[in-house]
């Protein structure tokens, strides 16, 4: 029942592809354990993609509201420091925000 952000859902940072993404599977992944997953990717606004449709969430609004939000894809347009200010939880899978102080506990993978 959380609710669960992902940030990045393109194959490679700064592209709009979603082709072989490894947010595909965390989304999928987290829905199966029963979490609300949303998502915000600066390149794709709209995820159609085998069964997932969704859109990308307004991220000045769900960050701070997520219980945790995921980076699966780090985009050179994101504030990393005001995520670290912003968020509960930060799971970081690319090591964005390595180094930096802030309101989130950030978890690296």
């Amino acid at each position: 029942g959380s609710w669960v952000l992902v940030l990045g859902v393109a194959y490679k940072p700064d592209i709009d592809d979603v082709r072989e993404s490894p947010a595909l599977d965390v989304i999928r992944l987290l829905q199966a354990k029963g979490a609300q997953v949303s998502y915000h990717d600066p390149a794709i606004p709209t995820l159609a993609h085998e069964g997932l449709e969704l859109e990308s969430a307004d991220l000045a609004l769900a960050l701070p509201a997520a219980d945790c939000v995921v980076i699966v894809t780090n985009h050179s347009s994101y504030d990393y420091q005001w995520i670290a200010d912003s968020a509960a939880l930060v799971v970081d899978t690319r090591h964005a925000m390595r180094g930096m102080q802030g309101a989130a506990r950030v978890v690296g993978l």
